[in-house]
């Protein structure tokens, strides 16, 4: 795989970031707080001018409304997406990243027909329900059950996570359809819809104060049996599926933030005092910065490695994993110096004297839960392990 952008490859950056430029201001600034009704607007609204200007799906295939660009080409857009500012995915992360993903690979005809094209226009808002109570690392021990009732399931249980479920239209849904067999076999993937009788929704609100995760409690709730993507009882394998979309390239505008925040970091360091001298004077701080610079650079590369063997696939490979578990420790040691930058000022989780306490903080809560989204870091560890390198699997 060649790392080095084609001319073709610099005339769409052109093209892409001269759009960004002007759209970008126009769409403004996003809502404040935990305004999520507005913050569903705002994000959706964003959807449709990418999809209008042709930039939405940028990996989806034109018979969807997709790009279909190019390898290279995805990686230029995730880069130019970041750089510029732009709003990020927000509320329609699961639908386009992978829900849409595992309907492309996995779905019927008139599944993609009735959901593809409106994730795209940011007319679908979906949300995930998968993690449960008493399953969150051992996902395949979820107990919620779907009964089959003629043309129907009957679905009882409850899940928890679910990012924008006060907000969704559809949500992608594990469930048990058989619990007569062993636990990865009796599993289901339904498209529920959010506004189906015997629904409950309570939201959460996380250690930064924020509201997007709900639980979720359903009683009953009917779906229909059309709305089951893959075969019965197979929704394991379905599930992987959507897993390795989650894992495998689902993070890359925020690697490239992540660049970006390092770079604060060191004029932030320049601008810091520590008695009679700056934080960057400090030799071991200068070379962490550097260390985790060069770090992003080849977790980068790890990206494009990635990209180019979903490609060949259609699916991300098993080294999704290997990239999630990068990305999510590096992320904690970049959150971890800018703690470290700011010194005795991040007891305050506001901005003061001009620093972005704000902004260095979440980033520091936010790494805690990286650690638990998409997989577990030991989760990614036993697959690298054992899918990877082919180690035995740990004792039962």
């Amino acid at each position: 795989m060649d790392l080095r952008y084609s001319e073709s490859d610099e005339k769409f950056r052109t093209e892409l970031h001269a759009w960004l430029e002007a759209a970008v201001p126009a769409h403004g600034k996003p809502p404040a707080g935990n305004d999520w009704h507005e913050r569903r607007d705002y994000d959706t609204a964003w959807q449709r001018k990418l999809y209008d200007a042709g930039y939405a799906g940028i990996n989806w295939p034109k018979e969807y409304g997709g790009r279909d660009a190019s390898l290279t080409e995805q990686l230029v857009y995730y880069e130019e997406i970041a750089r510029s500012g732009a709003p990020y995915i927000g509320v329609n992360f699961v639908g386009m990243l992978h829900g849409g993903p595992t309907l492309m690979t996995e779905g019927t005809v008139e599944q993609k027909a009735r959901h593809l094209p409106y994730i795209l226009k940011g007319e679908q808002v979906w949300c995930q329900g998968f993690s449960e109570p008493g399953a969150g690392s051992d996902l395949a021990s979820i107990s919620t059950r779907a009964e089959r009732d003629g043309d129907h399931y009957l679905v009882t249980g409850s899940k928890i996570w679910c990012s924008f479920a006060q907000l969704a239209d559809y949500g992608e849904l594990l469930v048990r359809t058989d619990p007569l067999v062993p636990k990865h076999k009796g599993i289901s993937w339904l498209i529920l819809p959010m506004d189906a009788p015997g629904i409950e929704i309570r939201p959460l609100r996380t250690l930064a104060g924020e509201g997007e995760f709900s639980e979720v409690f359903l009683d009953h709730v009917p779906v229909p049996v059309e709305n089951r993507v893959g075969k019965e009882n197979d929704g394991w394998r379905v599930t992987n599926v959507t897993l390795r979309f989650e894992r495998g390239t689902a993070f890359a505008s925020e690697m490239v933030q992540l660049q970006q925040f390092v770079a604060e970091l060191v004029a932030l360091a320049k601008k810091v005092t520590r008695y009679d001298a700056r934080a960057w004077d400090d030799v071991a701080l200068r070379r962490a910065l550097g260390h985790v610079a060069a770090e992003l650079d080849a977790l980068w590369a790890m990206v494009k490695l990635s990209v180019c063997e979903s490609t060949k696939t259609g699916v991300p490979g098993l080294g999704g994993s290997a990239i999630k578990l990068y990305y999510t420790e590096l992320y904690q040691r970049v959150s971890e110096l800018g703690m470290r930058v700011l010194g005795r000022a991040n007891l305050s989780r506001e901005d003061v004297a001009g620093l972005p306490n704000e902004m260095v903080l979440g980033k520091e809560l936010n790494s805690i839960s990286l650690a638990i989204a998409a997989g577990t870091s030991q989760i990614q560890r036993n697959i690298i392990a054992e899918r990877i390198l082919g180690m035995p699997k740990e004792p039962r």
